[in-house]
């Protein structure tokens, strides 16, 4: 017997497909059944202002991304019973809708709704089943209509009947509604992820999440901040001649975005590509249309004096863009496009869960990743652009099956019943290398990824494991300030007041801070005490005793004296 939920899913697409019949004035019982599978296409981003003066033909808007939620997942939950489960998806690829429903346990007095829905099914279907509102159109090709049978198309997009089953016949002007609804998870328009769910259409951001109001960045990446790519802009104005008839304009590398070309002049825009492989092609553009050039598709529009080259991207190979000379008279050439940063991190796959049952933890990590070649490059490669930043390690649960004969949880601590996460231990920091000096020194210590065991015990594990945080560093400077200097004070006066004599001065050391310490080299140290002369001729007898003798000064010059001893280190 089938669940409940899954027979009222079907029970809607059959009342569905009924209602279509009723429309179109059928008379059959039973329709031959139809095997639907969609086309799936990517929204674009931004999208390039049409022109409107001759100096604003390189306008470029980009679309507001703020987020725009069902509300059915945000009503209050007073009053109702727990959510149901999930039912089977409306489709089995290229995006479809499941859904959940409750019930209300307050007298139908409850606020909010009964019924929420979310995404499943995103892998993209085969490229040959073709469109999915296509095939519901086509699958009333064998209903008669007003006594006719016609071969159904969809009509292109009308914004006020997006999620209707409006289909047109081939070869006429004939349009129907043939359902008032069209199957949940079609898209809303061909060039958006957008789809109807119970014939409203429902926002799908590009991670393919209802209402998620992500948005791919102008370097293609889901929610990104633009950071993996760099915008070019710029005009040229080759100057050909017949001399000289062809020149080289721009180079575009392979994988860039948003290429906008226009220019204004007689001269012919020649693109030449170039693989990875090296294979080279030249394409010579003369009428409009759309070409297929690299493996890209590129829009080309002539006008009157007037050329313009468009491709959303991202190009399959290196465009060389150059101008063939066609009348004397000189081109000017302007250009924009998103160049994709060549050197990008690439977050890797999960590393091995942690546990082998009882629910554990997974880690990945984040390799410099050369986008042309995809060999893995050392860091710096990637560091060297500020824009590109590594990404944070991600962490998911894993092995949450309960382990045999056990509770399934590890005990770790009497108040925690699920393991913690590996951590940094750091040890200490080593004596500098030096003790003093301008440049400094270094002082290292030890980092290593540890965890806790089943019975508290601290052991070390790969270091893969701690790539949740960050690593603390593991060296660092130290003692980078000026080393003590001697420091001499101003002479004092000759010891004499006529002839030879000494004078003296104080000495110190002196640290970083201004501070008397010790730690000076004394073998540095500058003299304390020196000759001086007065020139006064003297007129009585020298004295026996020498003038450094005297008790005065041999006093004063003990003073003087540093008191300290000169080995003390620095703190």
């Amino acid at each position: 017997m089938k669940p409940l939920l899954v027979l009222l899913w079907e029970t809607g697409l059959a009342l569905s497909l009924l209602y279509s019949t009723a429309q179109c004035g059928a008379t059959q019982s039973q329709a031959q059944g139809a095997v639907f599978l969609p086309e799936f296409a990517l929204s674009p981003q931004g999208s390039f202002l049409e022109d409107t003066t001759e100096d604003q033909f390189l306008t470029y808007r980009y679309d507001d991304q703020a987020s725009h939620m069902t509300g059915s997942d945000e009503d209050g939950d007073s009053g109702w019973d727990a959510w149901g489960t999930w039912s089977d998806c409306s489709r089995t690829c290229g995006g479809g809708a499941s859904y959940s429903l409750r019930r209300c346990l307050n007298g139908g007095n409850c606020e909010g709704k009964n019924i929420r829905y979310r995404t499943c099914s995103n892998m993209d279907c085969p490229v040959e089943s073709g469109d999915f509102r296509a095939q519901q159109c086509s699958a009333h090709n064998d209903i008669r209509y007003q006594g006719m049978v016609y071969e159904w198309i969809p009509v292109p997009y009308e914004p006020s009947a997006a999620c209707a089953l409006r289909c047109q016949a081939r070869g006429r002007s004939l349009t129907v509604e043939l359902a008032p609804k069209v199957l949940d998870g079609t898209r809303c328009r061909a060039d958006a992820l957008d789809m109807c769910i119970s014939g409203v259409c429902q926002e799908v951001g590009c991670d393919r999440q209802l209402g998620s109001g992500a948005r791919e960045d102008n370097c293609g990446v889901c929610a990104g901040a633009g950071s993996t790519c760099r915008l070019v802009r710029g005009q040229a104005l080759p100057h050909v001649s017949p001399e000289e008839p062809v020149k080289t304009v721009l180079e575009v590398p392979l994988g860039s975005r948003s290429l906008r070309v226009s220019s204004k002049g007689p001269d012919v825009i020649v693109i030449e590509t170039q693989s990875l492989q090296g294979r080279k092609e030249e394409h010579s553009l003369v009428s409009p249309g759309s070409y297929l050039i690299g493996n890209t598709t590129v829009d080309y529009q002539k006008g009157t004096d007037r050329q313009t080259l468009r491709t959303q991207g991202p190009l399959g190979a290196d465009y060389i863009i150059k101008v063939k000379y066609a009348a004397p008279r000189d081109t000017m050439v302007q250009f924009l496009f998103y160049q994709p940063i060549r050197y990008q991190w690439r977050e890797t796959d999960f590393f091995p869960c942690s546990v082998t049952c009882g629910g554990g933890y997974q880690l990945n990590s984040a390799e410099c990743t050369d986008i042309r070649s995809s060999q893995v490059l050392p860091e710096h490669h990637c560091n060297s652009y500020p824009e590109n930043t590594k990404p944070t390690p991600k962490l998911k649960e894993c092995n949450m099956d309960l382990c045999p004969e056990s509770d399934g949880f590890i005990e770790v601590m009497p108040y925690d019943h699920f393991q913690p996460l590996p951590r940094w231990e750091q040890g200490p920091w080593t004596e500098c290398s030096v003790s003093c000096g301008e440049s400094g020194g270094l002082q290292e210590r030890s980092v290593v990824c540890v965890e806790d065991d089943a019975h508290g015990q601290i052991t070390q594990v790969e270091e893969w494991k701690c790539t949740h945080s960050p690593r603390p560093i593991t060296q660092q400077s130290c003692n980078s300030f000026t080393c003590p200097q001697w420091v001499a004070m101003e002479w004092s006066q000759c010891t004499v007041t006529c002839g030879r004599g000494l004078r003296y001065r104080v000495v110190l050391c002196i640290d970083h801070r201004g501070q008397h310490t010790g730690g000076c080299n004394t073998s540095l140290k500058p003299h304390i005490k020196e000759d001086c002369l007065v020139p006064v001729a003297c007129h009585k007898p020298r004295e026996s005793v020498p003038v450094e003798a005297k008790l005065p000064w041999l006093k004063q010059a003990q003073e003087l004296e540093e008191q300290r001893t000169a080995t003390e280190e620095p703190t």
